[in-house]
């Protein structure tokens, strides 16, 4: 037994996961994983308490563990905490599965019970075996590098000292010091993912070799290792290629892996793996393509690769009169009339001749087919080919904003151009004034 609390005194030095002198929180479920970490940790001499959630998903067995936890902690006299959540409401309202909404619960309350006690780290049990299931599911999924690596020992204040023992290991020293512990029927059912592996497919392949489960642990390891480099050179061909608002399309074909580049971008934001497949065939194609994950919009845009975060549609403003109007979140529109006639210079502001716009005005943006006649052209133009000639991006055009009159006949392109129609000339008296700014601090 002393052989297994050595292997883990030392597992936790070489990770520096534990300080001697702190109190530490342990989750404590009763099965045989959290009760080993429990009783190693208190026979290493490191000051604990223990943490244990009833979730209430499996009637009699959740509150047969609460109580063999209680009996426990007493016994080895560990101060304990309990916590009982509805699970099953949580999932609802929050529109999760039911093991997303336990695992949210759990940790919510670990971190905030972790700052209450003034504790120093979160211990929970996961083990070698389920690095390796980790590892495998991740596999099957789908994953970049990163999702080969299993189950890291530290993630911010929560460790994991236990990632140097397999499941084997821990039963039998449970065993060995005539230990009980609960087992959860659940995870005798290969109904999921996880449970299929470790019930089904890791027995098939210990049939192959039953070192098999060591062995991919291994590898994870060493993937690790990779990782860290693959992870600085992916960094160093990011900052080349992507100015956080664009990625240049040339540069980053010039890279080593430019799908790998464009992976470790995209997925962040929400992009499946799928569909960087999909963007990354369209950026050697025609301008336009445009992508979408749940966060980000991300467009092909002559020689660039737009990404930005979504934004709420820009609203279609009514001006009755002269004032100042709050333009949703985005800015204020400002009104007004002068008789000191002048030409303004500023691009968010308008001068206008006020005999010749006609109120109501609406602020709106751009739609299809807008057309104007550009301040000091004597032909009219489309607006979309008006923004194309100034270099605007696809996104950008959508954000665009005009000012229209009572008969909907734009009387200033946003931040661009007046049209010449409005335009103040020798025969103006008044000057409508007309100016935006946003409140963000950008432009349209």
């Amino acid at each position: 037994m002393r052989k297994i609390e050595e292997t883990v005194r030392q597992y936790i030095a070489k990770e520096q996961l534990l300080s001697a002198d702190a109190l530490h929180l342990v989750a404590l479920s009763g099965g045989a994983d959290s009760v080993a970490l429990l009783l190693i940790l208190k026979r290493l001499g490191y000051t604990m308490e223990a943490v244990h959630c009833n979730f209430h998903l499996r009637g009699e067995e959740s509150n047969r563990d609460e109580i063999f936890v209680r009996e426990l902690c007493e016994k080895v006299e560990v101060k304990l905490h309990l916590i009982h959540f509805d699970t099953v409401a949580y999932a609802e309202l929050h529109q999760v599965s039911i093991e997303m909404a336990a695992r949210q619960l759990r940790y919510r309350y670990f971190e905030q019970l972790r700052q209450d006690i003034g504790a120093e780290e979160v211990c929970v049990a996961h083990h070698r075996d389920d690095a390796v299931e980790t590892l495998l599911m991740n596999l099957v999924r789908g994953t970049g590098i990163h999702g080969l690596t299993g189950i890291r020992p530290r993630n911010g204040h929560v460790v994991r000292p236990l990632l140097c023992l397999s499941r084997e290991q821990i039963v039998s020293y449970l065993e060995g010091i005539g230990q009980p512990f609960v087992t959860d029927s659940t995870n005798l059912v290969p109904d999921v993912v996880r449970n299929k592996l470790r019930l089904q497919v890791i027995p098939l392949l210990q049939e192959i070799n039953p070192a098999v489960a060591e062995n991919i642990a291994k590898t994870a390891r060493h993937l690790s290792e990779v990782e860290q480099l693959y992870d600085q050179a992916i960094q160093q061909s990011m900052d080349k290629v992507f100015d956080g608002k664009a990625v240049e399309i040339a540069a980053l074909m010039k890279e080593t892996s430019p799908e790998s580049v464009l992976y470790e971008l995209l997925t962040p934001r929400g992009f499946m793996p799928s569909q960087v497949e999909q963007v990354f065939s369209a950026l050697t194609g025609p301008s336009g393509r445009t992508f979408s994950s749940a966060t980000h919009d991300a467009v092909v845009d002559r020689g660039r690769l737009l990404i930005e975060a979504h934004r709420e549609p820009l609203p279609v403003l009514r001006i009755p009169e002269e004032g100042t109007y709050r333009h949703a979140d985005s800015g204020r529109l400002r009104v007004s009339v002068s008789n000191e006639v002048h030409v303004s210079k500023e691009a968010y502001c308008a001068t206008l001749d006020a005999d010749k716009v006609v109120f109501p005005l609406t602020l709106r943006p751009v739609q299809t087919g807008d057309r104007f006649q550009p301040f000091g052209m004597k032909g009219s133009r489309l607006v979309s080919d008006f923004l194309t000639d100034r270099k605007c991006s696809l996104i950008d055009k959508k954000r665009q904003l005009v000012v229209t009159d009572r008969e909907g006949c734009i009387v200033w392109l946003v931040g661009m151009r007046t049209d010449q129609r409005f335009a103040v000339d020798s025969s103006t008296n008044q000057v409508l004034i007309v100016s935006y700014e946003a409140t963000n601090g950008g432009n349209t």
